[in-house]
């Protein structure tokens, strides 16, 4: 491998997605690449790991001069066979994640599989970026993300992450022209509330099919990533795996004399 850095690209969306392809573009322009993939879309599993079944992986060619593995599992498991199978415990000096099709702004980020991926690599201290465009379309066109892909992932190879070693980015649905740059912010006070629609099926049995919409609940926070995506910036949040609310415990340590 030599000097040449090794990027890990994984995705939720399954190998086959047009997404992976156009992050794998980007990503072999800076260094030696491994794709280890879902055979399968696997979004919404979010850190889900396989457990009670055998996981597969398969070498396949999809990407000319790539090294490449569709896997049963889910992302995170993805992430887990490319360090300790493939790479024999070696880490790759940088894990990217996506392109989504369908954003991960506010809450997302706990759903998404695309984000667990990469957050899966940054508890093993590899630095990480997930990547998703606000298009759930097929045929979305990447161009503006991988266009700022590319700068982004430059500029975590050139000077690394310290402080949080997982980056959340979002994309606008928006031409490349139209795009004002780049946002660091918060992640947004912003969920889904769902709806679920009941159904019958041909023998009589109900089912519900999950909606709803996605609803900021702090539309003044202007330092949010749904506000920046909202007025046409690509947003970046700085992530962690570590969800204790250090505020809540001085107000909890009363409990210690229960």
């Amino acid at each position: 491998m030599g000097d040449r850095k090794k990027i890990l690209v994984t995705n939720d969306d399954g190998i086959t997605a047009p997404g992976i392809a156009a992050l794998i573009e980007v990503a072999k322009e800076f260094g030696e690449v491994l794709v280890v993939s879902p055979d399968s879309p696997q979004s919404g599993q979010g850190h889900a790991i396989t457990i009670y079944d055998p996981i597969r992986l398969k070498k396949v060619d999809i990407f000319p001069g790539i090294e490449a593995y569709e896997c049963s599992g889910t992302p995170v498991d993805c992430v887990k066979l490319a360090k300790n199978v493939i790479l024999n415990d070696l880490k790759p000096d940088l894990c990217v994640s996506g392109i989504n099709h369908g954003g991960n702004a506010g809450v997302n980020i706990l759903y998404s599989g695309t984000m667990s991926a990469a957050m899966e690599a940054s508890i093993e201290g590899i630095p990480s970026i997930g990547f998703s465009l606000l298009d759930f379309a097929h045929d979305a066109d990447f161009s503006a993300s991988q266009h700022y892909a590319r700068k982004i992932i430059k500029a975590v190879l050139e000077k690394d992450l310290v402080e949080s070693k997982l980056l959340n980015v979002n994309i606008p649905h928006l031409p490349m022209s139209d795009i004002k740059g780049i946002k660091v912010c918060s992640q947004a006070n912003a969920m889904w509330v769902e709806d679920y629609a009941e159904g019958q099926d041909p023998r009589g049995g109900k089912y519900y099919w999950l909606a709803g919409k996605f609803v900021d609940r702090d539309p003044d926070n202007h330092g949010g990533d749904v506000r920046a995506l909202s007025t046409g910036y690509v947003s970046i949040v700085p992530s962690m795996h570590d969800l204790t609310r250090f505020e809540a415990i001085p107000e909890l340590k009363y409990m210690e004399s229960l």
